[in-house]
């Protein structure tokens, strides 16, 4: 997905109180399957929303990047506590840094649960991003 300068709004639930020098880049997807070996749904994911924020706290520059998004089961549940997903920040074609969640928070099949993820990131690859690549983990499920 694209990370594209973004208007500083809509982050009061992250915490983010209006600063000079705040920065914002944003990225969204509607929504992606997350594939079986058979090729059917394993998983969705949708409202994929990306939010780099580069601020300052105590007097030192701050950077963080939240990963959010919705997740249905599609008729499976998880056989044990899942991989989770991914998360590759580039500039073009160029991996800056990876991060790794744990488990997604989907307790029972049938139902959608959202998901929020922080990680730290260096102000350099902030500046530098232009894409994020969201790799959604294989994991084993069973039908419901």
């Amino acid at each position: 997905m694209t990370l594209a300068p973004a208007k500083p709004t809509g982050l009061a639930d992250l915490g983010v109180l209006p600063a000079e020098g705040l920065a914002v880049k944003k990225g969204r997807v509607h929504e992606f399957p997350q594939l079986l070996a058979d090729g059917t749904i394993g998983r969705r994911f949708q409202d994929l929303k990306v939010i780099a924020i580069k601020t300052e706290e105590a007097g030192a520059p701050l950077v963080r990047l939240v990963v959010q998004f919705e997740v249905f089961g599609d008729n499976t549940a998880a056989a044990e506590a899942g991989p989770g997903f991914e998360a590759v920040l580039k500039a073009g074609d160029t991996p800056l840094a990876t991060f790794a969640s744990g488990s997604l928070f989907l307790p029972f099949g049938n139902f959608w649960y959202a998901n929020r993820f922080a990680f730290a990131v260096p102000v350099a690859d902030f500046d530098a991003a232009d894409t994020l690549d969201f790799v959604a983990k294989a994991e084993e499920v069973r039908p419901i």
